[in-house]
């Protein structure tokens, strides 16, 4: 089993220190500075704990014996939009069973920057997907027409989470929705499970039930930020699914829901296509976004991590090729979670390291934000309607009332309390390939700075700015945040 270390380093950044960094000699007057150490680490009691504070000194050439990590705050890469999870039936039905006290907790533990992890990107589902208690939508079967029309369903659990959930996350909270498939009638195989395919019939019935579905959700006063067009288009599940090509995304897209929002005054909701693995993306990218039509509806381009992770195999560098090709367009990590949930591994500490692992190479690739799935489960993994059970980075025992936070959610909040909406990613890279890294310039000034150690030994390294730099300890399996 590979071991991974994550370090989170926070540098400020004033005025004056931004006029010393273009002096000749470089001195970036960190001597004084005070660097506060925060770590989580495996087989300790520490978890975003207060457990040093250091100093920087002068390094102006590192030996070839010397671990390091480099830092460049001067060279600027895409705007951080924000972390988070998704908000299912599943998890707010789970919420809705625990205790007043518990909701509160669970609420500050994931969305409040003080008390909890920051959380500010929120995803939900449109009708049912695997983690609802069962199959439903909202019309009548058959009504094409959309005439019965209705979000009553999402009112009993889910509506009241997302309105607790935004509120304490303020102004920088975004939501967008995902659908898993359209009505069974729309289909071929007449069956909302099972993959099949959206007849062509109903391609305009289908643009304007997101148009229903925003309206809706708009009119309870929540605001959708965006949407995808169709989680997992090439995935055949025995839940909710539906399969489309990468032209018939593209056509459908630029033929219908494109036109449909912006006839609905809904222009300005942001499309991300795909929503798939990292696989497949760069075929998908190029069908839609080289036809100038479609890609005028396009924000930006989604992505899980699914595909191969048995194999070691993530794919990372597709994410950089799409990056490459497609500048103008964002990338967003819109789906992950640890699968086949057995309650015996609730600390197993790889599942936090696979969050880490992921989260550091995304956004080096060009990633603007990560998106787990679900928030919250309960103590089977569910509540699934096809036996789906997963990993959340938080259950609710609906037995005992209480709450386990997993490795998971700390490696998380490792990225998310730290790095903030509107950061630049920023160059970082490791003298060694046992270290992975990624660095982000908070809008406030705040340099944030990951690594990631994937061994099972204790590491010393040097953090390198300039002709500046200090030396850090990781303990095994653990994640560090400098601050200062």
């Amino acid at each position: 089993m590979k071991k991974t270390i994550i370090i989170l380093l926070s540098i400020g950044f004033s005025s004056a220190f931004a006029q010393q960094k273009k002096s000749a000699n470089n001195n970036f007057s960190l001597n004084q500075k005070t660097v506060t150490v925060f770590t989580t680490a495996e087989n300790e009691s520490l978890r975003i704990t207060q457990t040093g504070q250091l100093k920087f000194s002068d390094l102006k050439q590192p030996l070839e014996s010397q671990v390091c990590v480099f830092v460049n705050p001067n060279k600027k890469f895409q705007t951080f939009l924000g972390i988070g999870g998704a908000i299912t039936d599943a998890s707010a039905e789970v919420f809705a069973k625990l205790s007043k006290a518990k909701q509160q907790e669970l609420l500050e533990a994931y969305f409040s920057k003080d008390k909890g992890i920051g959380y500010s990107l929120l995803r939900t589902n449109i009708h049912s997907c695997d983690f609802s208690s069962g199959s439903y939508t909202y019309i009548k079967e058959g009504d094409a027409a959309l005439t019965s029309f209705s979000i009553e369903h999402d009112q009993a659990f889910k509506i009241p989470l997302i309105k607790k959930s935004m509120k304490m996350i303020g102004e920088k909270a975004l939501l967008y929705a995902s659908p898993w498939s359209p009505p069974a009638f729309m289909k071929d195989n007449n069956n909302m499970l099972r993959g099949g395919k959206l007849l062509p019939q109903y391609y305009q019935s289908w643009a304007n039930y997101y148009a229903k579905f925003i309206k809706a959700y708009e009119k309870e006063s929540i605001p959708i930020w965006g949407l995808t067009i169709q989680n997992e288009p090439m995935a055949t599940q025995t839940w909710e699914s539906c399969i489309y090509t990468a032209a018939e995304e593209r056509d459908f897209l630029k033929n219908y829901l494109g036109p449909t929002l912006k006839k609905e005054g809904l222009g300005d909701k942001k499309i991300t296509v795909w929503d798939h693995n990292r696989d497949l993306i760069t075929q998908r990218a190029t069908t839609i976004l080289d036809d100038p039509e479609a890609s005028k509806y396009v924000w930006g381009v989604g992505f899980h991590w699914y595909e191969n992770w048995s194999g070691g195999d993530q794919m990372f560098g597709n994410i950089a090729e799409v990056n490459k090709m497609y500048p103008d367009k964002n990338l967003l990590f819109t789906e992950g979670c640890v699968e086949k949930f057995n309650a015996a591994n609730y600390q197993l500490w790889s599942n936090g390291e696979r969050y880490g692992r992921s989260m550091i190479n995304d956004f080096n690739n060009g990633t603007v934000g990560w998106t787990d799935w679900n928030i919250l489960l309960d103590e089977n993994g569910g509540p699934n309607h096809v036996a789906n059970f997963c990993f959340a980075p938080i259950h609710g025992d609906t037995q005992t009332g209480e709450l386990i936070y997993t490795p998971s959610y700390y490696y998380i909040g490792h990225f998310s309390k730290f790095i903030d909406k509107g950061a630049k990613k920023i160059s970082s890279v490791a003298s060694r390939s046992q270290l992975l890294t990624t660095s982000f310039l908070n809008p406030d000034g705040k340099l944030v700075t990951i690594v990631m150690n994937p061994t099972a030994k204790k590491i010393n390294y040097w953090l390198c700015i300039a002709e500046k730099a200090l030396e850090v300890e990781i303990l095994p399996h653990a994640i560090q945040t400098l601050v200062y």
